[in-house]
């Protein structure tokens, strides 16, 4: 983490943070509890408005997290920054969500911080907001990326803009640490 991550006052500041089931753990409760941490207000949105199941590796199911709200709820324009936490089935679940893929162009258009992790940017790639951005992914996703028009890297965060992404959980602290810079 960069100095101004750790010592960033995020009071005031809002952050939606959008997931379905089978989402990765540590990719949503890290950004939550850390940004939480510095005072930021930190709402989770589900695709049903449901508690949502967490899994470990994408194989071991672990913890229900509690949500805030349906991704129908979501004003965008309310919040600061927008986190999508990967985990395969969570991805491609929300890749094909009419509301999910809307909510994240209304957030890139809008000028709002996107971040997003691992698995996650295919959601980016369905929405078609790929085109002429360098990001990260986790690696199986270079292709995806790449056909998409998109600069594939294999780099622990990438900034283009408001985007932000990351590959996997061990990136976790460079990822948390960019959306901190990005909201102070």
């Amino acid at each position: 983490m960069t100095e101004t991550a750790t010592t960033a006052d995020l009071s005031g500041k809002k952050v939606a943070v959008i997931a379905g089931d089978y989402f990765e753990e540590v990719e949503l409760t890290t950004p939550r509890d850390e940004l939480r941490a510095r005072g930021a207000e930190v709402t989770v949105f589900s695709t049903s408005g449901e508690s949502i199941q967490a899994m470990e590796g994408d194989t071991e199911k672990s913890s229900v997290v509690d949500v805030d709200g349906k991704l129908d709820d979501l004003d965008v324009s309310a919040y600061d920054a927008l986190v999508v936490p990967g985990g395969t089935v969570n991805a491609d679940t929300l890749r094909t969500d009419t509301t999910a893929q809307r909510i994240v162009t209304t957030a890139l258009e809008g000028g709002k911080t996107v971040a997003v992790i691992c698995h996650g940017p295919w959601l980016l790639v369905s929405a078609g907001l790929v085109k002429g951005r360098r990001l990260t992914s986790y690696p199986s996703l270079a292709d995806d990326v790449r056909n998409a028009g998109g600069e594939w890297v294999d780099e622990q965060v990438v900034v283009d803009g408001g985007l932000i992404t990351s590959r996997n959980p061990d990136d976790l602290p460079a990822f948390v640490g960019a959306i901190a810079d990005s909201l102070s």
